[in-house]
């Protein structure tokens, strides 16, 4: 049904409640989906847990919380269950131990399992925009996976954060939401990381891999950033991914990305959600050359495939001399999730002119642990398949390993290994035969 414009605004008022009272509308037993990341309501979700001992047996799902998480820690068990899509730091520790539970799934794929009822949505818990002059909200910084749950949930109650960026692309009408709460504080920021030495030097290898009016595809944290930074000569790059941060704005100011070679969406930057500081969060703001989309579309291989050079960046925690990319376990602990990996590996495997780098440094922080090795640690999980695989690339170089032979894999990795491990890497590589 299409209200009128007096019509909506009334809808909107008498939805209108406290935190309290929208709070209240969730029961035991309920399946809960929270906002990703940046755009989890942080309002609503403190007052969840302060309403705690009514509740038993809340199923939470969600990706990375950036908040404080409070469900997972000890002492919630009876009334909260933790079932995380992508562990973070929050919550690794909860998993852990036996608190929270893992689901391995593609990023792509999630917004299916809530459409299909493979895991049924109770209640979606979301924050968005303010409405527009028609009664539409926008998803802000983090449509993903929550467009889909909102869309799905048997209730939708919303944070309307004054501060919410208003993001073109996708948007839900007020129709749709049973209850809501006005707010109007900041929203959740990750801070700059710091880069290393070692950082630069990967930025600078990888950088090499991008030619001129590439579109990318790349996440957050030190290595991106530092891709970014060598990228100031490029000339007319775009954006395609999952994700961007602050750093993309610095090239955009730059005159360095344009997106007008990004031919699936001209002119545009596509993302599905945000994640960064005020700066970032100001400059989506109302601005239509940023178009938020759900994650199964931004990250579908059959879509994000027909991007001409797209360039897909991402990280690892362990690769193995066949090629194998461990990304979301440490042995048995699971670190963090697939994510968005394999989406945009295969999808810039499909690209005309595409390309996809696994970045990381050759050994841990205390350069006593190399992350090249001849064999994962046991009860590690393959991220990316050996067969996925095209440049892995380390602060010693870059080992292109497509089309290349087992044995000439093997040798191209160690290559890019710490020189004080390659000499017993050679030595495992030839006893395994």
């Amino acid at each position: 049904m299409i209200l009128g414009l007096g019509d909506w605004k009334k809808e909107y008022k008498n939805k209108t409640k406290s935190k309290e009272e929208v709070i209240s509308h969730i029961k035991s037993g309920d399946r809960v989906v929270f906002a990703h990341a940046a755009g989890e309501s942080t309002i609503l979700v403190d007052e969840l847990v302060k309403q705690k001992d009514r509740l038993e047996n809340v199923e939470i799902v969600h990706m990375v919380p950036i908040g404080e998480a409070e469900y997972c820690q000890p002492g919630m068990e009876k009334h909260f269950r933790h079932n995380s899509l992508f562990t973070g730091a929050k919550t690794r520790i909860s998993i852990k131990e036996g608190r929270s539970d893992y689901t391995p799934v593609f990023f792509s794929e999630i917004p299916r399992l809530f459409k299909e009822n493979i895991l049924p949505v109770d209640v979606a818990l979301i924050q968005l925009s303010p409405p527009d002059q028609n009664g539409n909200l926008s998803f802000g910084v983090s449509v993903d996976y929550t467009m889909a749950a909102a869309e799905s949930a048997k209730i939708v109650l919303a944070e309307v954060n004054k501060q919410m960026p208003r993001t073109a692309g996708s948007i839900i009408h007020i129709s749709r939401i049973d209850f809501l709460v006005e707010t109007n504080h900041r929203l959740l920021v990750i801070p700059l990381p710091e880069i290393s030495e070692i950082e630069e030097k990967i930025g600078s290898y990888v950088a090499s891999l991008v030619p001129d009016r590439s579109n990318l595809q790349l996440g957050i944290g030190a290595i991106p950033d530092a891709v970014l930074e060598f990228l100031t000569e490029k000339k007319d790059l775009g954006i395609h991914s999952e994700m961007f941060s602050d750093g993309v704005v610095d090239l955009y100011e730059k005159g360095v990305i344009t997106n007008k070679y990004n031919n699936l969406n001209p002119g545009k930057f596509t993302a599905t959600f945000l994640m960064g500081t005020k700066r970032l969060y100001d400059f989506v703001d109302n601005n239509p050359d940023v178009v938020m989309r759900p994650v199964d579309y931004t990250n579908k291989i059959t879509i994000a495939g027909q991007v001409d050079r797209l360039i897909s960046i991402n990280s690892a925690i362990q690769v193995d001399l066949y090629g194998q990319v461990c990304a979301d376990t440490m042995g048995y602990q699971q670190f963090s999730g697939v994510g968005g990996q394999v989406d945009f590996v295969r999808a810039s495997s499909l690209s005309k002119g595409g390309k996809s780098i696994i970045a990381l440094p050759s050994t841990n922080k205390k350069k006593t642990v190399s992350r090249i090795v001849s064999r994962l640690y046991e009860g590690a999980c393959v991220t990316t398949s050996r067969n996925d695989v095209h440049y892995i690339v380390t602060e010693y170089g870059i080992a292109d390993l497509r089309g290349k032979t087992v044995r000439q894999r093997a040798r191209s990795l160690i290559s890019i290994a710490h020189p004080d491990f390659r000499d017993k890497l050679r030595e495992e590589l030839r006893k395994s035969g």
